[in-house]
């Protein structure tokens, strides 16, 4: 646990409740465009956990330009892979021959990828490095247990008895959000059945940078490319969709058997193959908030919505509520308002609840248009997918939404002070 300067005599302007990417980002934001803000964060996982995280995430291009901006992207660029090109394919999972149906060239501008793959370690620690910098004090080991509001405030009270008083709360604890159901949110949740196999593969030859998506019946095979390491082993992270059932004996049963599988959806293109970390299996479903505000409460990031891998856009969705939330937050101390104040909070909410049900419901109807092996829907979503590949207009539109450079894009999302 980091030491602590905060308690109820030492009222916050902001506590964050969680310190994976979005939680810190958000205390990072805020902080930084107003640095007379009292900021803290409080977090539930014993200190050091997340220096054990093994997977890594892709980051938009809008994600790499607000991390720039809070000053910690030039930290992690050197660790992380570039993704230079993207193609997706709709196939058998025994197809001899998987015919490339869309290919996007990796590029939003010159000389900027649309997204990186950066390790969640390196991710974690540039902001964990940067918000303690800033004089942001983080509380770990330590759960939420309860909160009031009090009018003017509200009083945290944490697991070890401590109580915090602060103007705002940010809920940034992860889909089965704690402190979503205690300030009284409900949820539109169901499950697809399916769930989502990580791991890291190294392989013989390079990818160039190309990360590859294969549509075949029980849900997306994506292959992402990571940086080599230090002895020039190359590596891709992998998110394998399977049937939930199939998933949980792949990661639990015999290696070998897993290794074959993972061959027949892989195949030899990078030549030989081998599983380098222990396979992991999560269910997979929608989950999106009916309210993503309380009084003196925003959630942000997987608190408010969790949506299907299919997309990559989960954590980078999340780096939006960052942007928004702290553009209205800062905004809004600078015209003397209350930053907790309801109607200050329902700005955010309506800048960001439209997009991310239009993003739910996107990538939920992704995943049962494409998670099948019904003939005639088949062959429609290949003309479509074949369609989209002659119109380069419309592959320069599903790149720039898939980079998080869309309409109404926050200041941070552009790499613009706020």
């Amino acid at each position: 646990m980091a030491n602590r300067n905060t308690d109820a005599k030492n009222p916050l302007d902001v506590l964050v409740a969680g310190a994976g990417y979005v939680g810190l980002a958000a205390a990072v934001s805020l902080k930084q465009a107003r640095p007379g803000l009292a900021v803290a964060v409080v977090d539930a996982a014993p200190a050091g956990v997340w220096q054990k995280a093994r997977r890594a995430s892709a980051i938009a291009a809008a994600a790499c330009r607000m991390l720039d901006q809070l000053g910690v992207w030039q930290e992690i660029v050197g660790q992380s892979q570039a993704i230079t090109e993207m193609i997706v394919t709709d196939s058998r999972t025994a197809d001899p021959v998987r015919p490339v149906f869309l290919t996007f060239d990796g590029e939003v501008a010159p000389g900027e990828p649309f997204a990186h793959m950066v390790a969640n370690k390196d991710l974690n620690g540039a902001l964990r490095r940067r918000a303690q910098k800033l004089g942001i004090d983080i509380i770990e080991g330590v759960a939420v247990a309860s909160f009031d509001g009090n009018g003017a405030g509200i009083t945290v009270h944490l697991a070890d008895g401590a109580a915090i008083e602060a103007r705002l709360l940010v809920a940034a604890d992860g889909v089965n959000s704690k402190l979503r159901d205690m300030a009284g949110i409900k949820t539109v949740k169901w499950e697809y059945g399916q769930s989502g196999i990580v791991c890291t593969v190294a392989h013989e030859r390079p990818h160039n940078g190309r990360a590859e998506e294969h549509f075949l019946p029980a849900g997306p095979f994506a292959t992402l490319p990571l940086k080599p390491t230090e002895d020039g082993t190359n590596r891709s992270s992998l998110v394998w969709v399977e049937r939930s059932e199939d998933a949980e004996k792949l990661v639990s049963g015999d290696d070998l058997v897993f290794e074959q599988e993972l061959e027949m959806r892989f195949g030899l293109k990078l030549g030989e193959i081998r599983v380098t970390d222990k396979p992991r299996a999560w269910p997979l479903g929608l989950t999106i908030a009916r309210a993503f505000v309380a009084p003196r409460v925003a959630l942000a990031g997987d608190a408010a919505h969790g949506i299907h891998p299919i997309a990559g856009q989960g954590l980078n969705l999340g780096f939006k509520d960052v942007a928004a939330l702290a553009e209205v937050v800062v905004e809004a101390d600078r015209l003397g308002q209350d930053i907790g104040a309801l109607d200050v909070l329902e700005r955010y909410q309506q800048w960001r609840r439209f997009d991310t049900v239009q993003m739910g419901v996107t990538t939920d109807v992704l995943n049962r248009l494409f998670s099948n092996d019904i003939g005639p829907l088949r062959q429609l979503r290949d003309i479509g997918l074949g369609l989209v590949e002659r119109m380069p207009r419309l592959k320069e539109f599903f790149i720039r939404q898939a980079s998080g450079l869309s309409n109404g894009t926050p200041r941070l999302l552009k790499g613009e002070a706020i």
